[in-house]
């Protein structure tokens, strides 16, 4: 399988140096040149599997040409091992037809586990085979920091840097980042907020000239495809366990970057009868704003009870864009310029072509804490607020009936403690054994300016791999 950029001006590649590659040389994103296509028989058979086999069922046409079968395998049940519950992305039903699909089960708590725990082990896998070190570069609103340096840290060949909005994230989210100890681990909080800490890893990718000629910089946010690919699995198993294909699923995703969403629209794709996907977002509702006026525009960050939504801009919106506008990478590319300098509108048959699909819904903070105790009021669950975001979102979508609605789960609630107590509940939410000691744990993190030369300086001085 050969993968292309969304601006159609850089080179095809395979798996193995789109693993290794982040963003296309002309700015843009990688995405499958085609993409597999699973029958209503295929599917009806994913029943039989755990979820290890259906990751190795949906992935293995991504990665053929680069990873053998038995090394797939090898690597896959290492990584889901990793998680706490046997069935790894277990559902939990709140309603007839409402149910939650608890993403939260692997070290960090978080959905991003699904996708990092995989990508270290790539990373591993491939490295140790081409005998070559990285730099990784990374920026987190919460929880893929922390999920990138457990997904990593064993790993010989990588120097991880992790940016952070300095004093932005809650304060389990910044222990499970500063408290992992290693030489080639570095926590850096930014003085600014996610946005600025993002645009300084597009800016570093852009121009590499800081780090030594032998290094080559390694995404771990959701510009890397593989984190795409390890996503749309979950998708896939909650619709089997849920009837798929026998009848359509909707999925309702709290997303501020787009990637998990994409995942489900992929999943779409390749088969999977979806007959909706809902955008859940908070107040920082770019992608809301976008399927209900056609307008891609920045506006002021606020700063939420959802932290890790707290996004102004959605970097993998670009992958949607490239399918919405037919593949015309020249297309995409003058777009993505335009919106550089300002506000972008979309054409009506690319809106109409999102509106197939997708739907969105905006949830306040106010409303947040209402639903997190409406929910344990009903049926004693406790959702974290980007969960609450998502059942808001699902409650509040106009579905047939018949149709089951996934929330995904994208947090453990211990995540985000004061959300919860602001919800009034009269039980506070404790951390799984494992995590019990978090706070007792030594941290090790700099506070760097707001600054991209500061940032790039402290990371060409610390490579240690």
């Amino acid at each position: 399988m050969k993968y292309i950029s969304t601006r159609g001006q850089a080179p095809a590649l395979n798996f193995e140096d789109v693993l290794l590659t982040g963003l296309a040389a002309d700015g843009g994103l990688y995405v499958p040149e085609t993409l597999p296509q699973f029958s209503a028989a295929d599917i009806e058979q994913m029943a039989e599997l755990d979820y290890p086999q259906l990751a190795q069922k949906i992935i293995a046409p991504f990665v053929s040409d680069c990873i053998p079968e038995a090394d797939l395998e090898a690597i896959l049940q290492s990584t889901y091992a990793e998680f706490r519950h046997d069935a790894v992305a277990p559902l939990v039903q709140l309603d007839h037809n409402q149910w939650v699909l608890e993403l939260f089960h692997g070290p960090t708590l978080a959905f991003k586990d699904f996708a990092l725990q995989l990508l270290g082990r790539l990373l591993d896998y491939v490295l140790e085979r081409k005998h070559q070190k990285v730099v990784i570069m990374g920026a987190t609103s919460g929880d893929t920091g922390s999920a990138a340096i457990e997904g990593c840290k064993r790993c010989n060949n990588i120097d991880i840097f992790i940016l952070h909005p300095h004093g932005r994230v809650s304060d389990v989210q910044r222990k499970q980042m500063t408290t992992v100890v290693g030489d080639n681990i570095h926590n850096l909080a930014v003085q600014g907020n996610f946005d600025d800490c993002q645009a300084m890893v597009k800016s570093s990718f852009n121009d590499r000239g800081f780090l030594p000629a032998d290094r080559r910089l390694v995404a771990v946010n959701s510009i890397n495809w593989a984190r795409i690919m390890a996503q749309i699995v979950y998708y896939f198993y909650a619709a089997v366990a849920l009837g798929a294909p026998a009848r359509k699923m909707a999925f309702s995703v709290p997303t501020g970057n787009f990637g998990d969403i994409f995942a489900g629209y992929l999943a779409q794709q390749m088969g999977l009868p979806i007959e909706r996907l809902i955008i859940a977002t908070n107040s920082n509702d770019v992608l809301h704003r976008v399927l209900t006026s056609g307008t891609y525009g920045r506006q002021s960050l606020e700063h939420t009870l959802s932290p890790s939504m707290d996004i102004t801009v959605s970097s993998n919106f670009e992958r949607l864009l490239f399918d919405l506008y037919q593949r015309d990478g020249a297309a995409i590319g003058d777009l993505m310029s335009r919106f550089d300098a300002g506000d972008i509108s979309f054409s009506a048959a690319a809106m109409d072509r999102a509106k197939t699909l997708f739907s969105s819904c905006r949830v306040s903070d106010d409303e947040t804490r209402e639903q997190i105790a409406a929910t344990w009021d009903r049926c004693e669950y406790m959702l974290d607020p980007h969960s609450a975001i998502g059942v808001k979102a699902a409650l509040d979508c106009d579905l047939p009936a018949s149709v089951p609605v996934v929330t995904l789960a994208t947090a453990h609630p211990a995540k985000f403690p004061d959300a919860v107590k602001q919800a009034g509940l009269d039980e506070a939410p404790s951390l799984p054994h494992h995590l019990r000691d978090l706070f007792e744990r030594p941290e090790r993190c700099e506070v760097l300016p707001n600054e991209l030369a500061a940032v790039q300086a402290f990371m060409a001085g610390n490579i240690n791999a």
